[in-house]
């Protein structure tokens, strides 16, 4: 078995006398997606830094695979929007990946059309490809993306989780994904870690929906609206949001179209489990 990408083996950071995580055991592996969830406050964000070798840990240990490149799409962008800048020159603000590099980055995004649109007149989704785009265009080893759906509405959130899942079938690099949102938890994870200053609770969508720890924590009723996304591939979502389902129809959103005799089915189903 390959060396993780990164691993934390009860690692824990303290600040003025209070620990603000403690006793974390993961791993990211080459193909593995492992989301962290857990409520503001509950360290997932400190979790991420000592994986990455930004915070060091006060105890337990933190290792990072020798000369790993990592890809990150931030929560917040600190970018002064009243100036231009377009798609383009976005993709190069940090690094400097080639002419090849960035076409290509934007194309398995699907956003090539807009490589020379200012950035802050993307929507929400676009926003999210681009930097997505950005963050992949140098074929990192680890992508770290932190709330990747913020800002994004629920159609567009099953086609940025899609595009996660083929990203990494793509480039077979690791995923680290970061949500503050307690109910929603991308299918394609491997390990959903759920964090409340230490972790309550670790596994497969499944195993967390239905752990003790789980619901004593955050409430039976937030276990039972842990949302797992799913996806039926009989359609493709278009770059500008509208979805095209397998019989050439074209439609605002999945849910518009029905499928054989059934009167309404969504191609994307939020299943709750639990």
């Amino acid at each position: 078995m390959s060396e993780p990408l990164v691993r934390l083996q009860g690692a824990g950071v303290q600040s003025g006398g209070s620990w603000l995580v403690r006793g974390v055991d993961l791993s990211v592996s080459s193909g593995e997606i492992v989301t962290l969830i857990g409520p503001n406050g509950s360290g997932k964000s400190t979790t991420a830094k000592m994986a990455l070798g930004i915070l060091k840990p006060t105890e337990g240990s933190a290792h990072k695979r020798v000369r790993l490149k990592i890809g990150y799409v931030p929560q917040k962008l600190m970018i002064d929007w009243t100036m231009p800048l377009n798609v383009h020159r976005f993709m190069q603000l940090t690094a400097r990946p080639s002419q090849t590099q960035i076409d290509k980055a934007l194309e398995r995004t699907g956003v090539g059309h807009l490589r020379k649109s200012e950035v802050r007149h993307l929507s929400g989704g676009q926003m999210q490809r681009v930097m997505l785009s950005r963050a992949i265009a140098m074929k990192p080893d680890l992508l770290v993306l932190d709330e990747p759906v913020q800002g994004v509405d629920y159609s567009g959130e099953i086609a940025i989780y899609d595009l996660i899942a083929n990203i990494r079938k793509e480039l077979g690099c690791g995923i680290l994904m970061i949500s503050h949102d307690l109910h929603v938890v991308m299918a394609a994870t491997d390990q959903v870690v759920c964090l409340n200053g230490h972790v309550c609770c670790q596994g497969s969508p499944r195993d967390v929906s239905q752990s003790a720890a789980f619901k004593t924590l955050f409430g039976e009723r937030a276990a039972g609206a842990l949302a797992v996304y799913e996806h039926n591939h009989d359609h493709v979502h278009l770059p500008d949001g509208r979805v095209q389902h397998s019989d050439g129809s074209i439609h605002q959103n999945c849910c518009d179209h029905v499928h054989g005799s059934e009167p309404s089915s969504s191609d994307e189903e939020q299943r709750h489990v639990g």
